[in-house]
C-alpha cells in the first residue's frame, strides 16, 4: 500500500523529546537519560520524532505526499511494576508503527485507508473488535481547540463513512493528538488496546515539517499515526489465548510434519519434506529413533495442522494420507494435491 520502510536507532538526544513534548507530558513513561558525551540521551518511548525527522531530511513538495513510513520499532516505556503482564504489557515491545505525511485535502481518504486495512487484517485473524473515538484530554495537552476539533471530526467521519460502530471516550486522547482505539478480548473477555490511529496536527507544527504547495508557500503537513497490531508481544499473547495456541493453517509456523512409520520409509519422509519445503510449505520431519506412538504424541502436543505418516504403501504410491488436526484422518491424496491444498489455505487464510 505504499509505506516505505524505514528504520531509527533506538536511543536518542534529549533534545528530540523537548521538541515533541514528550518530556513535558510523558515524562513519568520514559527511562532516566544516559550522559553521553556530556549530553543527555534516552531509549525512545515512541517512534513518531524519529520519522519526523526522516521527512525533514529535505524539503519536500505537495507532489509527493501522501508519504507512509514504516518500521517494526522497539520502544521503551517505563510501566509500574503492578500493571505489568505477561506478554500483555511489558516495558519493551515492538510496534508495526507507521506514520503518513498528507495535505488537509488527503487526511480523509488517508485515515478510510488505514481503517479498511485494520478491518482486514482482524478479520483475517478472526477476531471481533470494539473502537474508541478517544478525545483531548482534559489536562496536559498540546496545541488549539480548534486543531483539536477539526482532527477529531476527521476520525469521527472517517468511522461513519465506513459505517464503523464505535464508543466515545472522552478525555482519553494523547497529549498531542485524537485517535482511534481499537479493543480486542482475549480468552478471559479482557479487553486490551492494540491497533490505534491517531491525526496529529501538533507534532508537525513543534518540528516545523512542511511541504511546498502549489501556490510556492510552505504549508504545514498533517501526520497520521497508526499502529494496526500495535503491540506484537501483546497481539500474540491475546492471539495465543484466543486460539489456545491452534493456529490455522496460514499462520502455524510449522504447518505439516512428516512422520516415517518404520525405518524403511526414512528416505521417503527426508524427500516429501524435501518437496513440501520447495514448494513453500513450512515443514518438519520428525526422523528421531523414537516410537511412532511417542512422535505422533508429540506432534499432536506442538498442535502442527497436519500430520503425515509415511510407510512403505505411500512411498510405493508416491502418496500421503494426512491428518488434520480437529477433523482426523483425511484420504490418501498425491504429495502435489497436499502442497496444492496447504498453499491455498494459506492463500485464502481458511482452515
Amino acid at each position: 500500500r505504499g509505506y516505505q520502510l524505514v528504520y531509527t536507532p533506538h536511543i536518542a538526544s534529549e533534545k528530540l523529546y523537548t521538541i515533541s513534548g514528550h518530556l513535558e507530558n510523558y515524562a513519568d513513561l520514559m527511562y532516566s537519560p544516559m550522559d553521553i558525551d556530556g549530553q543527555p540521551y534516552r531509549v525512545k518511548p515512541m517512534n513518531c520524532p524519529g520519522h519526523i525527522m526522516i521527512y525533514k531530511t529535505r524539503k519536500r513538495s505537495y507532489r509527493e505526499l501522501p508519504i507512509r513510513m514504516g518500521e517494526l520499532g522497539t520502544v521503551y516505556r517505563y510501566e509500574r511494576s503492578g500493571v505489568l503482564h505477561g506478554m500483555e504489557r511489558v516495558r519493551g515491545f515492538t510496534q508495526d508503527d507507521s506514520h503518513i505525511f498528507c495535505t488537509r485535502d488527503q487526511l480523509a481518504g488517508e485515515v478510510e485507508g488505514v481503517l479498511d486495512l485494520m478491518d482486514h487484517l482482524l478479520k483475517a485473524y478472526g477476531y471481533e473488535y470494539t473502537a474508541y473515538l478517544a478525545t483531548r484530554p482534559l489536562e496536559k495537552f498540546l496545541g488549539s481547540p480548534e486543531d483539536w476539533e477539526f482532527a477529531t471530526q476527521a476520525l469521527r467521519e472517517a468511522l461513519e463513512r465506513r459505517a464503523l460502530p464505535y464508543e466515545l471516550d472522552e478525555g482519553g486522547g494523547a497529549f498531542y493528538a485524537p485517535k482511534i482505539d481499537v479493543k480486542l478480548r482475549d480468552a478471559l473477555g479482557r479487553q486490551w488496546q492494540c491497533p490505534t490511529i491517531q491525526v496529529d496536527l501538533m507534532l508537525p507544527k513543534r518540528f516545523a515539517a512542511t511541504y511546498t504547495g502549489p501556490d510556492g508557500q510552505e504549508h504545514e503537513c498533517i501526520m497520521v499515526h497508526r499502529a494496526l497490531y500495535g503491540s506484537l508481544e501483546r497481539f500474540m499473547g491475546i492471539y495465543i489465548e484466543h486460539t489456545g495456541g491452534e493456529f490455522p493453517v496460514w499462520i502455524a509456523p510449522v504447518q505439516a510434519i512428516v512422520i516415517p512409520a518404520n525405518p524403511k520409509a526414512l528416505d521417503y519422509a527426508r524427500d516429501t519434506a524435501r518437496l513440501l519445503r520447495e514448494a513453500g510449505v513450512r515443514v518438519e520431519a520428525d526422523l528421531r529413533d523414537e516410537k511412532l506412538g511417542a512422535k505422533i504424541r508429540d506432534a499432536e502436543l506442538a498442535k502442527i495442522p497436519y500430520m503425515l505418516v509415511v510407510g512403505p504403501r505411500e512411498a510405493e504410491a508416491g502418496t500421503v494420507a494426512p491428518r488434520r488436526k480437529g477433523i482426523g484422518q483425511l484420504e490418501p491424496m498425491s504429495r502435489q494435491a497436499f502442497i496444492d491444498r496447504v498453499l491455498e489455505e494459506s492463500r485464502t487464510r481458511k482452515g
